[in-house]
């Protein structure tokens, strides 16, 4: 009797306490929200992909017919080689102008927490007002490049610069690097003030100059801060839309047409659902790998 007893306590479910249950209520909200705008449309997504849908009426499953036809379209293939280019020129530009300014700004001098303020505030401009904002710079009738341009005498008529397959995407280009610089200049200079000064003193009284300072001393020891800054630059990056959409739409005859913007087109001009989410599975794979090969190329092996 004492036997069949135990055996029946041994099947009887575990009872947690209230406090052994209090993480898992702290943990529940965030758990919650995380399904609700991460998971579900991510798998959602992943799903119509595989269907021609309008997402009312018309759902007929195609399988992997909406892939096998992006990957048959030169313009699909076209338009992730300049997000390939956008994205490599733009963060390109933010770690360059980032990390000079952040070197030039680790310093403990007067007034310099002023320019720190002054050089961050692109950061805090929202997208929409970046591009309104570069988009009347750049206009060909009134904008004030023209305007200085001639007054100076470098150009001779007004350029459309954003209507120009010459300049439209080098303008593109450069005012995403102005909006993104500051992201990487905050996390390099937070890295820089983590820096040890007697590593410093110790390069420089063994004769290191600055640039061998900067490369053999500086650099590698706020690696873990640039390897994380790059993956999420490149990935943020790779798949912007805002800016490009308002200052150039994708033209002029696609020179600037992001992958984003094609995925836009074909979701909510050609209402093709299904081929637009097999467009960005694609995108989020890529993105994934991307962070993949990051952090097996810039990782620490010591």
């Amino acid at each position: 009797m004492k036997t069949r007893v135990q055996k029946n306590e041994l099947f009887q479910p575990a009872k947690m306490s209230v406090k052994e249950l209090t993480p898992y209520l702290f943990i529940f909200p965030v758990l919650l929200i995380l399904l609700m705008l991460v998971v579900y449309p991510l798998s959602f997504g992943i799903y119509i992909s595989f269907f021609d849908t309008d997402l009312g009426n018309r759902w007929n499953f195609t399988g992997l017919k909406n892939y096998l036809a992006i990957f048959t379209q030169d313009r699909f293939l076209n338009n992730i080689w300049i997000t390939f280019k956008f994205a490599f020129l733009v963060v390109a530009g933010h770690f360059l102008i980032g990390i000079l300014l952040g070197l030039a700004l680790n310093q403990k001098k007067r007034g310099i927490t002023i320019f720190r303020t002054i050089l961050v505030l692109p950061w805090l401009f929202p997208d929409v007002v970046i591009a309104l904002i570069f988009k009347w710079l750049a206009n060909p009738m009134y904008g004030l490049f023209n305007s200085f341009l001639l007054e100076h005498g470098l150009i001779e008529k007004q350029i459309s610069w954003l209507g120009s397959t010459q300049w439209a995407f080098a303008i593109v280009v450069v005012v995403c690097i102005w909006k993104g610089y500051p992201m990487v200049l905050v996390n390099v200079l937070a890295a820089l003030q983590s820096v040890s000064s007697d590593i410093m003193e110790a390069a420089r009284v063994d004769g290191a100059n600055g640039i061998q300072l900067l490369l053999k001393v500086i650099l590698p020891a706020i690696k873990p801060v640039l390897t994380t800054t790059v993956i999420l630059d490149v990935v943020w990056w790779f798949k912007h839309y805002t800016i490009v959409e308002l200052l150039t739409s994708g033209g002029p005859n696609s020179v600037t047409s992001v992958v984003s913007i094609g995925i836009y087109k074909e979701a909510f001009q050609y209402f093709k659902f299904g081929k637009a989410a097999a467009m960005a599975v694609i995108v989020f794979l890529i993105c994934f790998l991307i962070s993949k090969v990051f952090r097996k190329v810039l990782s620490d092996d010591e």
